[in-house]
């Protein structure tokens, strides 16, 4: 009979919580007498976890919002402080949410307790001293890219790669024809996928820039058609407001990104995580970014990697386009993703090879990262 194991998990936001669920039903299938305690949201609910208050407290986006909350962020830090190093959990694991988790991980880790952290904030790019603060803070880091490993190997933090959920979800071949039925979309005929971005900011910077490349577009490719998942119903009524006065063969969806990327031929796409799932489809793109002139300035000075896109980074090449800031005009858009709508085998083959990398059944690897460091492995 193994003994009771009782595991503490923070998860501070949607993704955190399909993460923890994950791994809860890991820890759960190898070791059948554990108990879970912390902070997670519907799913990690489901799979056993008793929260100490909603996860939805714990999700705030921007610098003047985090500013409002920050009291009640601190003093539930605290007290949350307090109720596991009562508890003595066996071991913390900390998902994503590094501002909220890291202080928490270094305190309970003085206190004595095993502290995992699951997702590395990008340290390998921009303020790479917090790995200092890492090291401290976590006794095992685990990630979900090869290249962040090698980071943390060459500043001495103990690391496993356990590969990415994603990669195990999405088939590594989507079929586009029963895509583009659910869709509603022609069998054939040339369809570009639209992903602006989920954040309000970055529909503003990027949506109408992007109605614009697919303007030029139609007039290169006469017959094109453009799909758009809208991440929310407010980005919703900002593009329909952005589409006013536009004349374009596009349909706006209510989510179903995946969906959108599986009945496309190609992207034009903001960078950030989307990029990953277009990778995953194997959907050839075009990355785009614009952020204010400030901000670029300051990002310029800061930003340590060669790129900015997912899929350079995990390739360690020029493997998609970036077109950044200035560089992101409606015509070289237009331009650089008219020849993948045909062409595009060079980014799709160095997709599937990116796709077997990271298809690892990342939960799995991470249970058992786990209870290795408990001695239990």
């Amino acid at each position: 009979m193994s003994k009771q194991l009782r595991v503490a998990l923070v998860a501070g936001e949607a993704s955190g919580d399909i993460l923890g669920a994950g791994l809860m039903q890991a820890l759960k299938a190898r070791h059948p007498q554990v108990e879970f305690i912390g902070v997670g949201g519907p799913l990690m609910e489901a799979e056993g976890l008793s929260s100490y208050f909603p996860m939805e407290r714990l999700a705030v986006m921007g610098l003047v919002e985090v500013l409002g909350r920050l009291p009640e962020l601190l003093l539930r830090r605290r007290r949350l402080v307090t109720a596991l190093i009562s508890a003595k959990p066996d071991v913390f694991i900390g998902i994503d949410a590094p501002d909220f988790n890291l202080d928490l991980e270094l305190k309970l880790r003085r206190a004595g307790i095993k502290t995992v952290h699951y997702v590395s904030p990008s340290v390998w790019a921009w303020r790479q001293k917090r790995v200092l603060k890492i090291r401290q803070a976590c006794d095992l880091m685990l990630t979900l890219f090869p290249f962040e490993a090698q980071f943390y190997d060459a500043h001495q933090v103990a690391v496993r790669f356990v590969g990415h959920p994603l990669a195990d979800a999405i088939a590594p071949q989507v079929d586009r024809a029963a895509a583009r039925a659910a869709l509603d979309l022609p069998a054939d005929g040339p369809v570009v996928a639209l992903l602006p971005g989920s954040r309000g900011s970055e529909v503003a910077r990027l949506g109408g820039l992007f109605l614009d490349a697919a303007v030029r577009l139609r007039a290169l490719r006469p017959g094109i058609r453009f799909v758009l998942p809208c991440a929310s119903p407010e980005r919703r009524a900002q593009l329909e407001q952005q589409l006013v006065g536009r004349d374009l063969p596009l349909t706006l969806l209510d989510g179903r990104s995946h969906l959108a990327l599986a009945a496309c031929d190609a992207v034009l796409i903001a960078s950030g995580t989307a990029t990953l799932e277009a990778l995953l489809h194997k959907r050839p793109m075009v990355v785009a970014y614009k952020v204010s002139p400030m901000t670029y300035r300051i990002l310029k000075r800061l930003v340590k990697s060669p790129y900015i896109s997912l899929p350079n980074l995990l390739a360690e090449r020029l493997l998609v386009p970036e077109l950044i800031q200035d560089a992101a005009t409606p015509e070289a858009l237009a331009q650089t993703l008219a020849p993948l709508l045909e062409g595009g085998e060079v980014q799709t083959e160095g997709f599937d090879v990116i796709h077997r990398a990271l298809r690892r059944d990342a939960s799995a690897q991470a249970a058992d990262a786990v209870l290795k460091l408990l001695g239990q492995g």
